[in-house]
């Protein structure tokens, strides 16, 4: 797995599935010690953590990335209820429990897969020995700050997702332009996203179906949020220790979010970084894998 600018060592590097619930999910993992997981979001793959992936499974952790539903050679269901936020919390908490961690598994999620990370420790406290959400708000904080019209400008894609056929028909008809430009346009550090990175987002939503059901991530969460379910509130607070990382120059996001998640979480801490953009992770790539790795020698 050659990971622009940050290549796991040959051999260093394993690929597995599990079996979880009604699903299947395909992943990657490195190392060998305490269960780290990392969760990517939209429009992404494991490939997203290629910086802080070969960093952590050197210091000692056991690194797995999956696939999340719908993407990659994960399953991928057809309707859209299968993507809601409980059932991807169901995937990663299946994931934990295959993967015969001996402890709680330490969630780090970006986008999507910081929702998702947001929900686990909600309804799974007993997984998540602790938390780190990058570039994501609880999605009760992102509801609320929908009524904004600010925020609303920001998220104007959500609502194109919600048209049936025509947003995948039109991104795959254009091989996923429309994506390559607004991921170019956002990430600040050059040499951060290169034509090989893009490489592997693109394959992990080229397989029949992917595309849509990346999609049905925003469909789903409408849905919930027209119909009130719980899960669209994502549930109570977060009792687990969680660490908020946070790129200001977000174009998707309000700044001010990143200071709202104590209203979500006991036990929260907030680290910003003005210069970064939504992908923080790849604008800031050293400075945050610093501080992940300084918040798991905490636990």
């Amino acid at each position: 797995m050659t990971t622009g600018g940050a290549a796991l060592p040959a051999g260093a590097w394993r690929e597995g599935r599990a079996r979880v619930g009604d699903a299947t999910l395909h992943y990657v993992e490195a190392g060998a010690g305490p269960l780290v997981l990392l969760l990517h979001g939209f429009p992404d793959s494991p490939h997203t953590w290629r910086f802080q992936l070969p960093a952590l499974a050197a210091a000692g952790h056991r690194v797995v990335a999956p696939f999340l539903r719908g993407y990659g050679a994960s399953s991928r269901p057809d309707d859209v209820a299968s993507y809601r936020l409980d059932a991807l919390a169901d995937d990663v908490a299946g994931l934990v429990t295959a993967l015969g961690a001996a402890t709680a598994a330490a969630v780090v999620g970006h986008d999507w897969g910081g929702s998702v990370a947001w929900r686990l420790a909600a309804r799974e406290p007993r997984l998540v020995e602790r938390l780190v959400v990058v570039n994501s708000p609880h999605p009760r904080t992102l509801l609320r700050a929908l009524r904004s019209p600010r925020q609303q400008r920001r998220s104007w894609y959500m609502l194109f997702f919600q048209l049936p056929r025509i947003p995948e028909w039109l991104l795959g008809a254009h091989h996923l332009a429309a994506v390559h430009r607004s991921i170019r346009a956002e990430v600040r550090r050059p040499g951060a996203f290169t034509d090989a990175d893009w490489a592997w987002q693109r394959a992990a939503l080229e397989p029949p179906g992917a595309l849509r059901a990346a999609i049905d991530y925003y469909r789903a969460a409408a849905r919930g949020m027209l119909a009130g379910r719980r899960d669209a509130r994502a549930g109570g607070p977060v009792t687990v220790p969680t660490l908020v990382l946070w790129g200001d120059r977000d174009h998707f996001l309000l700044p001010e979010l990143a200071e709202r998640q104590a209203a979500c979480a006991t036990r929260v801490t907030v680290r910003r970084f003005p210069q970064a953009g939504h992908w923080v992770h790849w604008d800031a790539a050293d400075d945050v894998t610093a501080v992940l790795l300084a918040w798991l020698r905490t636990a």
